[in-house]
């Protein structure tokens, strides 16, 4: 069995036809259909069937892509861990990003960080954490940003850069703008504006709206920070968002404030795979967003 082999079966899988997939592997359709037919041979089984002129991954055929998806992926990781040892200044961070998380806290450390090192090449993928750990536990993603950060997670280790603020956001003609206190229970009949299932400032909103003895009314949910802060300035709903991200673009119709009964906060830190040692270049981004954060809260204090 040869990695060319594997490679072929997949683009073939992926396409479901021969002829594409020979084309977009700048190869020609008779050495695609010989490999393949020389590792249905090894394995003793057939792994597509032909439906009119395209063709299908019999049920082995779907077990085996998954297996063969795997096997490439740790080899194309293995290279570029090769490369990266050689020179980890031209290797490949893959970065996670948190869904829901401000990336302006982020933006004076990514200037400095490239600055230093510019010749390192970025991935960023965005996902919930759970999403995020789940690629770590692949071996897709070595290192995320989350908020909040997991503590005592069987797969990955966290460790905490900063505590940021959630404010309450609304229209500034709303009757909460004239209020100079303003009180969980204040909300019950109010409609929110929020992020859908599996983010956690959803999670903290329902949680201290139940402590708080009701269940908020929800009028929106997403997943864009953005699109948030646009409807609340539209006057559709109030929100609780983090209060970097009501540093910028915010509308001159939004009003911001307080809630003096329940303390909106969230750890925002760094998430790292506990089984496995990351990549030269990763450890070097971790190492400098550390020491990074270290040196802003001595400053502040």
């Amino acid at each position: 069995m040869e990695l060319r082999q594997l490679t072929y079966f997949i683009e073939v899988a992926k396409r479901e036809h021969v002829t594409k997939a020979a084309e977009d592997l700048h190869v020609a359709q008779s050495a695609i259909s010989r490999q393949i037919s020389l590792l249905e041979s090894e394995l003793g089984v057939t792994l597509f069937f032909r439906e009119g002129r395209n063709v299908k991954l019999t049920q082995i055929g779907k077990v085996f892509l998954k297996h063969s998806e795997r096997i490439v992926n740790e080899i194309n990781i293995a290279k570029q861990r090769i490369e990266e040892f050689t020179n980890p200044e031209t290797g490949i961070v893959r970065l996670g990003f948190s869904t829901g998380l401000s990336f302006q806290p982020f933006s004076v450390f990514f200037a400095q960080f490239r600055e230093e090192h510019p010749d390192l090449q970025y991935q960023f993928i965005q996902g919930t954490p759970n999403y995020l750990i789940n690629l770590i536990e692949k071996g897709e993603l070595d290192i995320a940003i989350t908020a909040p950060v997991p503590a005592d997670d069987p797969l990955v280790n966290g460790e905490i850069l900063f505590t940021e603020k959630l404010k309450l956001i609304f229209h500034q003609e709303h009757w909460l703008a004239n209020q100079s206190i303003i009180r969980l229970s204040q909300l019950k009949s109010e409609r929110f504006i929020t992020f859908r299932a599996g983010f956690s400032i959803r999670e903290m909103l329902f949680n201290a709206c139940q402590q708080a003895g009701f269940e908020p009314i929800i009028a929106f949910e997403g997943e864009d920070m953005e699109t948030i802060k646009g409807l609340v300035a539209s006057g559709t709903g109030i929100a609780i968002l983090p209060e970097p991200t009501l540093l910028f673009n915010l509308s001159k119709e939004v009003g911001t404030a307080e809630i003096n009964d329940y303390q909106f906060n969230r750890p925002v830190g760094v998430i790292m795979p506990k089984k496995r040692e990351m990549a030269p270049s990763e450890k070097m981004f971790y190492e400098f967003l550390i020491s990074f954060y270290d040196r802003l809260h001595r400053f502040q204090i």
